[in-house]
């Protein structure tokens, strides 16, 4: 008979060792996830751009491709961050020239953020090399095999939202043994 870590005997025919890991499409995922976060943090490291800037400045371009206005509460909500937080991200933004404030509309209370040239023109800097790469690397497929990628991509997206989502509406361990 075998013991597990926490000395209760283990049914005899229990697979030892570590359980088995992702499927290797979902750890080439991980991989991929893990390489872009790391080339993320060393292009916006060279521009002293937090990830965070650069996250904020992704969710205002993808807003604005939508003709949809950016204002600090979707930052807030988009990037899961605090009242105070997103004010120190909009204030580093705003000193670094990559983001303007501006007051239009009927209601001239609402913030409402754009980013400048300067920002589309460091960004452009910035993943160009990505870009480049990326790019060569696609040229190896046929367009069919990219449409395929294309939908498999949409669909592990959507995806991951969804467990995001799901995430985000679990309530917390500690959360739930403090009541």
């Amino acid at each position: 008979m075998t013991v597990d870590p926490s000395g209760r005997p283990e049914p005899s025919g229990a697979p030892s060792g570590p359980p088995p890991g992702p499927p290797p499409l979902v750890r080439l995922l991980q991989d991929f996830s893990l390489e872009a976060n790391r080339y993320v943090d060393s292009a916006g490291g060279r521009n002293d751009m937090h990830r965070t800037d650069l996250n904020a400045l992704a969710v205002i371009m993808q807003h604005t491709a939508r003709n949809q206005i950016v204002t600090p509460g979707v930052l807030r909500k988009e990037l899961h961050l605090s009242s105070p937080a997103t004010t120190a991200l909009i204030d580093r933004l705003h000193k670094s020239g990559h983001v303007i404030r501006e007051r239009q509309g009927s209601d001239r209370r609402q913030v409402q953020l754009r980013m400048t040239p300067k920002a589309y023109r460091d960004g452009g800097a910035m993943f160009q090399p990505l870009a480049r790469h990326m790019g060569a690397a696609m040229a190896e497929f046929t367009p069919e095999e990219l449409e395929i990628a294309t939908r498999f991509m949409t669909s592990m997206i959507e995806a991951t939202v969804r467990a995001g989502q799901e995430a985000a509406q679990q309530v917390a361990p500690s959360a739930a043994d403090a009541s």
